[in-house]
Order: C-alpha cells, then structure tokens, then sequence
C-alpha cells in the first residue's frame, strides 16, 4: 500500500517556518506557530521533521546548499559579473529594513554560532559565499571590468566582511537605506580594482534583464556572510 501523499510538501512547510521566523525570534518560536502557518498539525512536522530542531536544521542545510543556485540566478538576470556583485549587496541589505531587523536577524545569527549543528551549515554558507563572490570577480576579470592581476580571492573575502559590518553600521547611524549605505561601502571597497568598462555608470544596477523576477524576494535566514 503506497504512503498517503502529503498536503503540504517540505517547501511549503520551510517556506511557512521562515513568514514565522520573520515575524519572531528564537526564543519566541514555537512549532505549534509554524504548524498553523503551514496548515498542519504539530504532530506530522514532529513525524516529518523529528522536532523543532529538525525543522530549523533543514532549513540551514537547504539555505546552505542554495547558495551557489542563488549566485547562478543573479547572474542569469545581469548584463555583466560586476553588475551582480552589486546586486548580491543589495539583496544583502534586504536585512535592513529597519534596525530593528537587522537585531532580529543577530538574534538567529547567534543561535546559528553557538550551536555546533547549526554552525556547520553557517560555515558552509559563508564559504559558499565567498567561493561565488570570487568566481564573479574572476569573470569580472576575465570581462575586463576587475583589472589584470586582482586578487579575486582577496577581494572575494574583503567584499563579505565589508558587507556584514556595513549593515551593522547602518543600524547605528540610520543614515539613508541600508542598500544606499551598503552599496557605497563595496563601491568604496571596488574602486582600485574596477576599469573603466566595470563602473557601476557601465554596468549599472539597473541593467538587469529580468531584475523584477528578484525584487522584492527576502534573502533566507542564516549567516550574514
């Protein structure tokens, strides 16, 4: 006899657990929130997912593995790698919509760094970050917008600290929107490396051939790479 087919499928359940997660921190999530959230009942995500633990844990190792599918979409929707650098900053920065959000989003982040679990799938995050940081810059190189002899790698590192200590910034001072605000400190960071061909005038952020398939789409919980 075959299994009974599930009504509402693993992705639906995750993509419910993150509208609750967006809503409350650790401490205040409960599985019996995201059940009703996801139209199920608290016991078939304990048969699913084995616990609450479970469910956050699936959550970290899909985040985790989507990361280079992610670089791969930016990069089909922008006209140039630099173009998607800039355009992974400022989906970045879609963690500051308030600073209030930004100390939602580090209230998870510290979960995810002292828990041994939950810190593995950060570490592969950010790893996977930077790998797709540094292949955009070498295709960037490649392109002639990055200059001959750049430290991709380098510059792929410098890039991911400048991001989450930028937006941490812009929590302090409230200055602008937090995409502006990011956005000048990589354009700051960029600006030895970049020729004429990879200004942002040239590439522009607005080049996108679909970017409205992007806009408005909430970068998952995790690391803040």
């Amino acid at each position: 006899m075959s299994p009974r087919p599930r009504k509402v499928s693993d992705e639906q359940v995750q993509a419910a657990a993150y509208r609750v997660m967006a809503r409350v921190g650790p401490a205040q999530l409960k599985l019996t929130d995201i059940a009703e959230e996801a139209g199920v009942t608290s016991g078939a995500l304990v048969q699913r997912f084995g616990s609450k633990k479970g469910l956050l844990l699936s959550l970290m190792e899909g985040a985790a593995a989507a990361g280079p599918g992610m670089f791969r979409t930016l990069r089909a929707v922008h006209d140039s790698p630099l173009a998607t650098v800039r355009a992974y900053a400022t989906r970045h920065a879609q963690m500051g919509e308030s600073p209030g959000a930004v100390a939602h989003h580090l209230a998870w982040l510290q979960m995810d760094l002292t828990d041994p679990e939950f810190r593995r799938c950060t570490v592969r995050m950010a790893r996977r970050t930077r790998a797709g940081l540094r292949s955009l810059l070498e295709e960037a190189e490649v392109a002639g917008e990055v200059r001959s002899g750049t430290d991709c790698a380098g510059l792929a590192r410098t890039i991911e600290i400048v991001l989450g200590g930028s937006l941490l910034t812009w929590a302090f001072y409230q200055e602008g929107r937090a995409d502006a605000f990011v956005g000048q400190d990589v354009e700051a960071v960029l600006a030895p490396h970049v020729t004429t061909a990879g200004s942002p005038a040239r590439t522009g952020k607005g080049r996108g051939r679909s970017s409205a398939r992007l806009r408005g789409r909430k970068r998952p919980r995790g690391a803040m790479p």
